[in-house]
């Protein structure tokens, strides 16, 4: 029987950007992540930290409907960005994307120079300030501009592996959105170019909301302001597992004093 999650009634003062509530995910009839209650803050950064098919990265795609690329995958309760339910009929996926970004696991620089992986975006979007200004600013922000300010001709895919990922949050950034999700950004990064992302991130939060999956869980308290632990369960007469939130609260909370066992056997390396 899975477990009441239990979540941190949010500070005082502090303005929620993203609810979900009651959210369950299922893939072709199949429930993946079941009853998930969560209040996002804005302005902070947010992990999403738990074992293998949890559905902590299905829970994230939910949040700007990227789930919705996905055959099959049905959600059902509220995900509640700046009062409007994000799954009402008359909302638009695309619209929902540019307002909550997303960078994934794997660097995915479009083919193009590095200028236009910041550019082309923005002008779809209709932007129609100073490009010059705006690509940047973009990869000021996200902490490769030194590193590229020198071959903004030259294609993107030609960075390293850690330059690349820091050009796809720039290329995040230069839409304009409220939100950046990150979907284990790190993972196929050497440390050094780990610690980047992370002081980035940082940095990020000043002008952004920032919810991350990852398994590091150092990272998750190097970089997160809130953590949200998933566990997973076996199916009521199913063969798969579902995922469910167990504990969500401030991070250091989650790391020192967590409420539930199995968030402290987590943490403690006990299992995962």
């Amino acid at each position: 029987m899975t477990v009441s999650a239990t979540t941190a009634t949010p500070t005082t003062g502090e303005e929620i950007c993203l609810s979900l509530e009651n959210v369950s995910i299922s893939y072709g009839g199949e429930e993946a992540v079941r009853n998930v209650y969560c209040a996002i803050p804005r302005g902070q950064v947010t992990a999403f930290i738990g074992p293998s098919g949890c559905g902590k990265s299905t829970v994230l795609r939910a949040l700007n409907r990227m789930n919705d690329l996905i055959d099959n995958c049905t959600l059902s309760g509220r995900v509640v960005f700046d009062g409007a339910d994000l799954y009402h009929p008359g909302v638009d996926p695309v619209e929902v994307r540019r307002r909550i970004g997303m960078v994934f696991q794997q660097p995915n620089p479009f083919p193009k120079s590095i200028y236009e992986n910041i550019a082309f975006g923005a002008r779809i979007n209709g932007y129609t300030g100073d490009m010059d200004e705006l690509v940047e600013r973009s990869l000021r922000q996200a902490a490769v501009w030194d590193e590229c300010k020198d071959k903004l001709n030259e294609s993107g895919c030609s960075l390293s592996g850690g330059q690349q990922q820091r050009l796809c949050i720039a290329r995040t950034i230069a839409i304009q959105p409220e939100v950046i999700l990150m979907d284990e950004p790190c993972s196929a990064l050497d440390p050094i170019s780990t610690l980047k992302i992370e002081e980035t991130m940082h940095e990020l939060k000043k002008t952004f909301t920032i919810v991350i999956v990852t398994h590091n869980m150092q990272q998750a308290v190097r970089v997160s302001d809130r953590t949200a632990f998933f566990n997973a369960e076996a199916q009521e007469g199913g063969s798969g597992k579902v995922g469910y939130l167990v504990e969500f609260n401030e991070t250091d909370k989650i790391f020192n004093s967590p409420t539930q066992q199995a968030t402290y056997d987590y943490v403690s390396g006990r299992f995962g």
